[in-house]
């Protein structure tokens, strides 16, 4: 059985959002949003076309596919600009995209359905299902008497849970983002060709970048839940994926690599100046990253949000039950849990967060607030793939691209375009 736990937060801002907060309180949760079932005006929601359109037109991204699915149907369904732009490919609706950390909400619903099982446990130690973990110090930095910076090794207070996994306490990081020794010895560890035990070993030999549930802490925590799941399961992280959660829900395209000739053909590519030396799924290895390996399209991707919209069910069958669900998306990192959220704690303003979804909690500092609804779930990944589940509305949308530099502000425009077009 699952059992719900009572956590919350202790809020800490960066010195510009403190002072925002001295000046102006957060909307209550009804303070916020468009009225809940408001109408939607189909007028306005189209300058979603014009906008897409001339981000593509423009080479700020190859292009895009959107779709916004209410009550059940979809209401916009377009896709924009080139699949392959070197190619001359227009986009098309079949086209498979990279999820990139849209793969880590993938993943934390497939621990919650162990949980769910009863094979796994919140408060169970990661070290339960890999030893090694036993062993993990916190990196604490300190100069030496030369002002040189140094590394020192502490105890851990307590051990990494398999919930601190889930809410990105766990102290385990990513080296690509901020400074230090601790950031430099994570940096390209996810480069090379080694499978989820193999990663979950390298990650064991680190430092962690602080104790256990006191930061909100981007890393590679979903990755080493991934081995986790293959543990507890024992199955490869796709197969248990596969079998639970997209057989069941008729995802026929999401997957780590893409190895058929035909699908290959049809994977967005990106613009030529956001190349990167970094791994891709045309690039078969072993390592199944529970953190970032999926692709997808955009017809997964609606089965996916509609799941997830009608409370962990589809078409008659159970992915999640209702408590599990519920406690996936309650905030978890909220006031008076100890958690803190520095300059990276990339949920954004107004948001907590529940297991692998940023949680809208309020309507945060800025003025006017974030566009949104009270109780949406989100996230988003380095390519520009985009999910937004809002209960409220009874709406999901999604959105996939593949531009890593001009994804930001294609994703912040999308969604301040469609709550604009929710009459007040």
């Amino acid at each position: 059985m699952f059992a719900l736990k009572r956590v919350s937060l202790r809020r800490i801002m960066t010195p510009l959002a403190v002072m925002l907060a001295c000046l102006i309180a957060p909307l209550p949760a009804a303070g916020f949003g468009p009225p809940p079932n408001a109408p939607l005006s189909m007028e306005k929601l189209s300058r979603l076309d014009d906008f897409l359109t001339e981000q593509s037109a423009a080479g700020k991204i190859p292009g895009a596919a959107l779709l916004i699915q209410r009550h059940g149907k979809p209401i916009y369904f377009k896709c924009f600009g080139k699949r392959d732009v070197e190619a001359n490919i227009d986009m098309t609706a079949d086209t498979i995209f990279p999820l990139h950390s849209v793969t880590k909400t993938v993943t934390s619903v497939a621990a919650m359905i162990l949980i769910d099982r009863g094979k796994i446990a919140l408060d169970d130690p990661v070290s339960k299902y890999i030893p090694s973990f036993a062993n993990m110090k916190v990196g604490v930095e300190r100069k030496d008497e030369s002002g040189r910076p140094v590394l020192d090794l502490v105890p851990l207070v307590r051990p990494v849970t398999i919930e601190d996994l889930l809410l990105h306490t766990s102290g385990i990081t990513y080296g690509f983002y901020g400074a230090g020794l601790v950031k430099a010895a994570y940096d390209g560890i996810y480069l090379g060709d080694f499978d989820n035990a193999e990663f979950a070993e390298r990650i064991a030999k680190l430092p962690l970048a602080e104790q256990p549930r006191t930061l909100w802490d981007y890393g590679h925590s979903i990755d080493v839940l991934g081995r986790v799941i293959e543990v507890a399961s024992g199955q490869s992280l796709y197969e248990f994926e596969k079998t639970a959660l997209f057989e069941p829900l008729g995802m026929t395209t999401t997957k780590y690599f893409l190895t058929d000739p035909p699908e290959r053909a049809r994977y967005a590519r990106r613009l030529r100046s956001d190349e990167r030396v970094e791994r891709n799924p045309l690039d078969v290895t072993r390592w199944e990253s529970g953190g970032g390996g999926l692709v997808s399209t955009v017809a997964d991707m609606a089965r996916y949000g509609q799941m997830l919209l009608n409370g962990g069910t589809l078409d008659g069958k159970t992915i999640l039950g209702p408590k599990t669900f519920k406690a996936m998306t309650t905030d978890h990192i909220g006031p008076g849990s100890g958690v803190a959220r520095n300059f990276f704690y990339y949920p954004g303003d107004g948001f907590g967060f529940g297991y692998g979804f940023g949680i809208r909690t309020d309507a945060g500092n800025a003025v006017p607030p974030p566009p949104g609804s009270p109780g949406e779930i989100k996230w988003d990944g380095a390519s520009g793939a985009y999910i937004v589940v809002d209960p409220a509305q009874d709406m999901f949308f999604v959105l996939l691209l593949n531009a890593p530099s001009g994804r930001w502000h294609v994703e912040v425009n999308v969604k301040k375009i469609v709550y604009d077009a929710f009459e007040k």
